[in-house]
């Protein structure tokens, strides 16, 4: 209720629901747009937020498990109701037509779910809805829920496209923080909500024992939801002085009850969880006063979550009407914009030097954060093996931290800002995402490290150690992570990505390009890992055929590279063809340069794994030289004196035959 009450308060504020001057649809549809829309977070919210929980937090063995899937089932109906029903508001909204039973206004709204994108987005979103409301209650399996929670967090993917205009400058960081804060709040929201709804199915150690982990998962959330909602909030706002507006105003409020909301995370964290533990050691102990204080304790627990859950459903209401209300900074597109403008939705960057690769920035919120987080966590985990008395190599933190450093500057950094504008800047992008990178993460050992670091779980849930092995043990890791399987995907996804539409795909949509940098950094990953990986691997060649694979596959690679270099046909002509540069090298000259840089820069990398390959062939051999010494002088060369008497066995026999 007061999610609702929030709502109707910032639309009133803002304007939100005020009467259109041109074709307006109503106030039924000026308010009930708006409110469906709330419905849709609140319904994702349950749906995500359950299913985080049952992969993460809960038991396949305790009741709390089917009743956390029994949540997301029911929060994934409502979420698929509510999205049709916004995709109908929609439609009455953009179109400003008046409902009606007969044929033509049936065929229009086809039309408009069917052909168009706006449209597209919300058919798509209850698709997905219906899909897990369905798995929701099919699949029990504990692995398979991790695909669902996927398809769940994926159905958040095109209402996080709705959210800027396609086109307008800034429109690949608003939808990047658009989509993350809608995540990070999902699932801090429904977390909190579903371990609400199962309080009965929680005893008093089992419910710290969930507490501590949903605070783990919240104090993340908090943290990508401030940093995501800064973002959209600054690229909306556009300056200071727009904090004034109704607008401003709302994004103010909402601002206040994330910061009271962090607070009530600080207290949660430290305060009830240690004191719920110290409650339930007293009960046990089996003093009526223990038992009424730890009573009189749960109440003021519950009666705090649910204070929490009142600021949530307000900063909840607040963000939806915020979409609703015009922003200061318009999201109108421009009139008249540069070829560069109409392709990439930003202007033409002035002409690329040598010094604006390190000052020429746009900053990718996902990989920021994947970078900060990475290090992070490392860095926790060599913490926590030192202060139990065991020894990490500073090497691999040093490679490690470099490793992700590079990451961050390769996505975010001067190659990422030219990237859409130059082959030859993109190829170099391409190269360091696949082959210089991965040599740096590589030696770093990271899953070694969580194996040693992270505490294994006795319950039957999954945590990230439990997770992690189930996937580095899977059949599908043993079938990509073997070294011919690796070396084919490193060498195939050259010819099959620049020779198909996976190239314009991931060149003109966001989301394409995401996948375009997963894609290479895991295929080079693997392909590094199968040389010179010090993590688990299924199998392992000898290190005479790793020098053979590593130049087989290199020889494919400099093929392709000379391939490109000699060319004349110019690739994705539409695009990079078409940018109107008055700068730099022609398309066609700028992408032989780009082939000659897969060719000869792409060598570098190839010669430190050589390097390392072959340092590590003669530490084996050294390795096992010392341990044959150790076993020699340990047995009394019993090995040595067995193979003699053997050959004299054989030398005497032969003497016999003459």
């Amino acid at each position: 209720m007061l999610a609702l009450a929030a709502l109707v308060a910032g639309l009133t504020f803002g304007g939100g629901a005020a009467p259109q001057l041109l074709q307006d649809p109503g106030a039924v549809v000026r308010w009930g747009l708006p409110i469906s829309k709330l419905l849709v977070n609140l319904g994702a919210a349950g749906m995500i937020g359950a299913l985080v929980l049952a992969c993460y937090a809960f038991s396949p063995k305790k009741p709390e498990f089917n009743a956390a899937l029994d949540v997301a089932a029911a929060s994934a109906a409502l979420f698929t109701v509510a999205s049709a029903v916004t995709g109908f508001f929609t439609y009455l909204s953009v179109t400003g037509a008046s409902f009606s039973p007969d044929s033509q206004f049936g065929a229009s709204l086809s039309q408009f779910l069917t052909q168009i994108e706006l449209g597209q987005s919300w058919l798509i979103t209850t698709l997905v809805g219906a899909a897990v409301t369905v798995l929701c209650f099919a699949v029990r399996n504990h692995t398979l829920l991790v695909f669902v929670t996927v398809l769940a967090v994926a159905g958040l993917v095109p209402m996080a496209q709705q959210g800027h205009a396609a086109g307008a400058a800034g429109h690949n960081a608003a939808v990047t923080g658009l989509g993350l804060h809608l995540v990070s709040a999902a699932v801090w929201l429904g977390g909190l909500l579903t371990i609400v709804l199962l309080r009965k199915q929680l005893d008093g150690r089992r419910l710290i024992t969930v507490l501590a982990r949903y605070s783990t998962i919240a104090l993340l959330c908090f943290i990508v939801l401030a940093i995501s909602g800064v973002v959209s909030a600054w690229l909306r706002l556009g300056n200071v002085e727009a904090l004034l507006t109704g607008y401003g105003v709302l994004v103010l409020v909402k601002v206040a009850a994330l910061l009271i909301l962090g607070v009530f995370g600080v207290v949660q964290r430290q305060f009830f969880i240690g004191r719920m533990q110290r409650a339930v050691d007293s009960v046990a102990a089996g003093s009526a006063a223990t038992v009424a204080a730890a009573s009189a304790g749960a109440r003021w627990f519950w009666g705090f979550v649910i204070a929490e859950l009142a600021f949530m459903g307000v900063a909840s209401g607040v963000a939806v009407a915020l979409g609703s209300t015009a922003p200061p900074v318009s999201e109108a597109l421009a009139s008249t914009r540069s070829a560069a403008e109409l392709l990439t939705g930003e202007p033409l960057p002035p002409e690329l030097t040598f010094a604006r690769y390190f000052t020429e920035w746009n900053v990718d919120l996902i990989w920021l954060l994947a970078c900060v987080f990475g290090i992070f966590f490392y860095l926790a985990g060599v913490w926590r093996l030192r202060k139990r008395g065991d020894k990490w190599p500073i090497y691999r933190i040093v490679l490690w931290i470099t490793g992700l450093l590079a990451l961050f500057y390769v996505t975010s950094g001067g190659v990422a800002v030219y990237g859409k504008y130059l082959f030859s800047t993109h190829m170099l992008a391409h190269m360091a995402l696949t082959m210089a990178i991965p040599v740096l993460l590589v030696p770093g050992a990271p899953v070694t490290l969580a194996m040693r670091a992270i505490r294994p779980r006795k319950d039957g849930s999954r945590g990230p150690r439990e997770w992690i092995l189930l996937a580095v043990h899977s059949k599908f890791a043993m079938v990509i992570a073997n070294p011919i399987v690796a070396a084919v995907l490193f060498v195939s996804s050259l010819w099959v990505f620049y020779f198909s539409p996976l190239f314009s795909w991931a060149t003109s949509d966001h989301i394409g390009h995401q996948w375009m940098t997963v894609h290479f950094l895991i295929t080079g990953y693997l392909f590094v890992q199968s040389l010179i990986g010090i993590d688990p691997v299924p199998y392992r060649l000898p290190y005479p055929f790793r020098l053979l694979l590593l130049l087989g596959t290199m020889a494919f690679h400099a093929f392709f590279g000379l391939a490109i270099m000699t060319g004349t046909g110019l690739l994705l002509a539409d695009w990079y063809g078409a940018m109107g540069r008055d700068w730099g090298l022609s398309a066609i000259a700028d992408q032989q340069m780009g082939g000659g840089i897969a060719w000869s820069v792409g060598e570098i990398p190839t010669l430190a794994l050589a390097i390392a390959v072959a340092i590590q062939w003669s530490r084996s051999d050294a390795k096992e030289t010392k341990r044959s010494d150790r076993n020699a002088e340990r047995t009394n060369d019993a090995e040595l004196n067995a193979y003699n008497e053997n050959l004299a066995r054989i030398a005497q026999r032969d003497d016999a035959r003459r």
